[in-house]
């Protein structure tokens, strides 16, 4: 069983990271845009090269076994809770409100579930799997949400051609499917390419804790949503409590919904109804319990919804994580 000082070294590039990105927004020295252009950045060129160099590599039928049934159960209980919550206690519109459902379920798999599970498990073999589900299944159905709300419903059709993460996850499903092997000078390239997205969102998510005026992607009131469904948190009918209070009591659930009700309900899944072996409940449990991805925030930024939310539903999770990670590992690791 591990001790907590181990498992921090996997948050530390983290914190690292987003401190370096907060300094930079303060001292103003990439302008005062420039989080907004490291988020698209990320996410128009970062993210998808390397979701596809990721896809290609690997089998798409390793996200088809038991263990995977559990961590899409509690994915599906915590994403919906959340965004049922964010419609029916917060006012949010769909597409504002899908920004609260994915906070609350989408896990930081890759640069947080790597470290944690060499940590704990001496294996880091199910990061694939995981990784597959979210962006072959969750990503594609959150982003569709958030594009038809912004371009309309016939937008929809096209939608796979205009996103550049479903297009690099369609092509990268392809390249697996078909066993092809990508020439090296194309995957040194997606690598290094790929390599930037995350020091880039958590530096973009950084530089965003800068203090400055709330703005229409803060509170929910971007492009798509319904009028007045983000401005209007904490003014629905029998609030008693000022917008303040409201917006962090949906950070408070959503943060209890991603580092408490996944985890909780993969391990009833697991454990209750698909008896699965200690070590794969553990890995399962584990994973479920991990924090928010900062690919939530990158998916706010630009589509304009619930920034504000992201963030600190990703700084909150993070925190927290660290404390519900260690409970996991000793209370279902080995003696």
């Amino acid at each position: 069983m591990p001790s907590l000082h181990p498992l921090l070294s996997g948050f530390a590039p983290i914190w690292a990271l987003i401190g370096i990105g907060y300094l930079v927004g303060r001292s103003g020295l990439l302008g005062p845009h420039a989080d907004a252009v490291l988020s698209r950045f990320s996410f128009h060129l970062a993210m998808p090269a390397a979701l596809f160099l990721m896809i290609a590599r690997t089998p798409l039928n390793r996200f088809a076994n038991p263990s995977m049934l559990a961590f899409a159960a509690g994915t599906a209980l915590a994403a919906g809770l959340g965004l049922l919550a964010a419609h029916r206690f917060f006012g949010r519109g769909l597409a504002s409100g899908t920004i609260g459902g994915m906070a609350s379920g989408y896990v930081n798999s890759a640069n947080l579930g790597i470290p944690v599970a060499l940590q704990v498990l001496g294996d880091a073999s199910f990061v694939g799997p995981v990784v597959l589900f979210q962006t072959l299944l969750v990503t594609p159905i959150v982003l569709t949400v958030l594009d038809t709300g912004r371009a309309g419903r016939r937008a929809a059709l096209t939608l796979p051609v205009r996103n550049p993460i479903l297009l690099a996850v369609a092509l990268g499903a392809a390249v697996s499917a078909t066993g092809w092997h990508p020439p090296a000078e194309l995957a040194r390239s997606c690598e290094l390419l790929g390599g930037a997205g995350v020091p880039a969102a958590l530096v973009a998510l950084g530089m965003s804790l800068h203090g400055r005026p709330a703005t229409a992607a803060d509170t929910g009131t971007g492009a798509g949503t319904v009028p007045g469904a983000g401005a209007d948190i904490g003014a629905g009918p029998g609030s008693g409590a000022g917008p303040g209070n409201r917006r962090y009591a949906e950070v408070g659930v959503t943060v209890v919904l991603k580092t408490l009700i996944q985890p909780l309900a993969a391990f009833a899944v697991g454990a209750g109804l698909l008896h699965l072996p200690p070590h794969q409940l553990l890995t399962v449990v584990l994973f479920s319990a991990l924090p928010t991805a900062q690919n939530v925030f990158v998916y706010a930024a630009q589509y304009g919804h619930s920034t504000a939310l992201a963030r600190r539903s990703i700084l909150c999770s993070t925190v927290v994580s660290m404390a519900t990670l260690s409970l996991v590992s000793w209370t279902l690791g080995p003696g």
